[in-house]
C-alpha cells in the first residue's frame, strides 16, 4: 500500500489525499522492512508529517532524481555509496546541508560543501549457502570466484541497478589501475567472473530466494543485508570476508536540490542519524555507524568483534569512471562467458 501512495504522489506532486499532513518523499535501497519503521517513528514524532517512500535500488535513486531534476519529486535520497553521491554532488542534484553531528565522521565520509554525509560502513562479503557450503569450504577471496569448480553457481544482482555491485565491479578495475597501470585485469576478472555466473537478478530479493533455494549457491553482497536475511527470514546464509582486502563503501544520505519540503527533509535527515536511532540501525538492521563519536561500548557486539582489511581503493578514480566501465562491462562482457539467464 505505501509503494502505491508513493506511486501516485510522484504522479500527481499534490499528492493523492488530501490530507493537511505534509508529504515527505524518500528515495532508498534500505529495504522495506527498515523504511516502515522509520516511516512510524518519524511520524509518531511528527504526526503533521505523512512519510512516504519508495525503495530501489542506490543506482535507480540516481537515476531518477536525475531524470526529475527539472521538477524534482523526492525530498531526501537515503542511502548510496559515496562514488554515486560524489556523481550526484557534480551534477548539482543535491543540496548543501550540514548536520549536527558533522565533525564525527572521517574526511573521507562527506562530500564536498556539504553535499552528503555518510551514515553507515558497509563491507562486501563473498555470501554462500550454509546448506551446500562452509567458511572453509566456500570461496575466501576475490580470486576464488574465478574457479571453473563455481561454473554456473554463482547468482548476482544485476549491477547496472544495483549501487553495491557496480562498486565492487568497479573497485576491482580501479584496483587493477592501481597495480598495473591498466585497466585490462580488472576487465579480465570480471569477464572469467561471468563466465561462472548463473544468473543475474532484477533486485535483492530475487538474488536472496535463489541463494536460498539452492538455485545458486554464492553471491557477492553486502555483509549487513546478508546478516539481517539470515535473521529475519531464517535464510541459510554464511559470508566470508575476501582475505586480500574487502572492498568497503560508506553508505550517504543527501537532501535533494529543489526538494519540495526542505526543512521537514532536514528534520528527517536529523532524526535517522541520531546517535540513537544508528544503534536502533545498528542493533536491529545490522548497520555499521560511520559517525565516529559513538562510545564502543553503546555498539552491538557484533560490530565490535568484527574484524576485516579494507581493500584499498581509489575512490576519486571509481566516482570519475564507474559509468563508463559500466557500460562497457553490459555491452562486452555481461553473458557472454557463462550460462547467464
Amino acid at each position: 500500500m505505501r509503494k502505491l501512495i508513493c506511486l501516485c504522489l510522484l504522479l500527481t506532486p499534490a499528492g493523492c489525499s488530501h490530507s493537511d499532513r505534509t508529504p515527505l518523499v524518500i528515495y532508498s535501497p534500505h529495504g522495506k522492512d527498515m523504511l516502515e519503521d522509520f516511516e512510524k517513528k518519524f511520524e509518531t514524532a511528527n504526526p503533521n508529517v505523512d512519510v512516504v517512500w519508495l525503495d530501489m535500488g542506490s543506482q535507480d535513486a540516481y537515476d531518477r532524481i536525475r531524470t526529475e531534476k527539472a521538477n524534482p519529486q523526492a525530498d531526501v535520497w537515503w542511502g548510496a555509496p559515496s562514488t554515486i553521491f560524489m556523481r550526484a554532488a557534480k551534477e548539482g542534484l543535491l543540496a548543501p546541508y550540514r548536520p549536527s553531528w558533522a565533525e564525527h565522521v572521517a574526511p573521507e565520509s562527506r562530500g564536498v560543501n556539504d553535499t552528503w554525509y555518510g551514515t553507515f560502513i558497509t563491507p562486501e562479503v563473498i555470501a554462500f549457502n550454509s546448506r551446500l557450503l562452509t567458511n572453509d569450504t566456500a570461496p575466501k577471496d576475490w580470486e576464488e570466484l574465478l574457479d571453473p569448480k563455481w561454473k554456473g553457481r554463482i547468482v548476482l544482482r544485476y549491477p547496472l541497478a544495483s549501487g553495491t555491485l557496480r562498486i565492487i565491479f568497479s573497485a576491482m578495475i580501479a584496483s587493477a589501475v592501481t597495480k598495473y597501470g591498466s585497466e585490462e585485469k580488472g576487465f579480465q576478472w570480471l569477464r572469467r567472473l561471468d563466465s561462472n555466473t548463473k544468473s543475474y537478478t532484477s533486485d535483492p530479493t530475487q538474488m536472496y530466494l535463489k541463494l536460498a533455494r539452492e538455485e545458486a549457491t554464492i553471491s557477492i553482497w553486502n555483509m549487513p543485508d546478508i546478516v539481517l536475511q539470515s535473521k529475519i527470514n531464517n535464510y541459510p546464509f554464511g559470508y566470508n570476508f575476501p582475505a586480500s582486502g574487502t572492498v568497503v563503501l560508506t553508505d550517504g544520505i543527501a537532501l535533494v536540490e529543489g526538494a519540495k519540503h526542505l526543512e521537514v527533509a532536514k528534520k528527517f535527515y536529523e532524526f535517522v542519524t541520531n546517535e540513537e536511532n544508528l544503534l536502533f540501525q545498528a542493533n536491529n538492521y545490522y548497520r555499521i555507524p560511520a559517525r565516529i563519536d559513538i562510545q564502543k561500548e553503546k555498539l552491538p557486539a557484533w560490530i565490535t568483534s568484527t574484524t576485516y582489511t579494507s581493500m584499498p581503493v581509489d575512490w576519486d578514480l571509481v566516482s570519475h569512471h564507474e559509468s563508463e566501465w559500466m557500460k562497457k562491462w553490459d555491452e562486452e562482457i555481461k553473458g557472454r562467458g557463462g550460462n547467464n539467464e
